[in-house]
């Protein structure tokens, strides 16, 4: 007795159609535009993760950058200070303290000086 593969592609389709749920036109309707939108997709959301990454570090930077100007210091000598003391605070911690507390970034830079 050979086996009938009927139910299983259609459950394939139907993922791939409601997967591709909100796309504009064909690749909404049609399985095989829909079939290919969603691979495209899938590449867009993998390589958009990694993106996300890069693209918060030059914020980061962009706002320590900024803050570190205003005390009258560098990025680059500022963090090459804060190696020097052994201070070991992230970006992402410096860019948060840099814009809600400026007197603590103030006394980091100072000591940093």
């Amino acid at each position: 007795m050979r086996i009938k593969r009927g139910v299983n592609a259609v459950k394939k389709r139907r993922a791939i159609l409601k997967s591709a749920k909100g796309y504009r036109g064909a690749k909404s309707k049609q399985y095989r535009a829909a079939r290919e939108q969603v691979m495209k997709s899938g590449l867009y959301a993998y390589i958009g993760r990694k993106q996300k990454k890069r693209d918060f570090r030059a914020l980061w930077i962009t706002r320590i950058n900024a803050a570190c100007r205003l005390n009258g210091i560098s990025y680059s000598k500022f963090i090459a200070g804060l190696k020097a003391k052994n201070i070991d605070l992230n970006r992402k911690v410096l860019a948060d303290m840099a814009v809600r507390d400026a007197a603590a970034f103030t006394a980091l830079v100072n000591q940093v000086k």
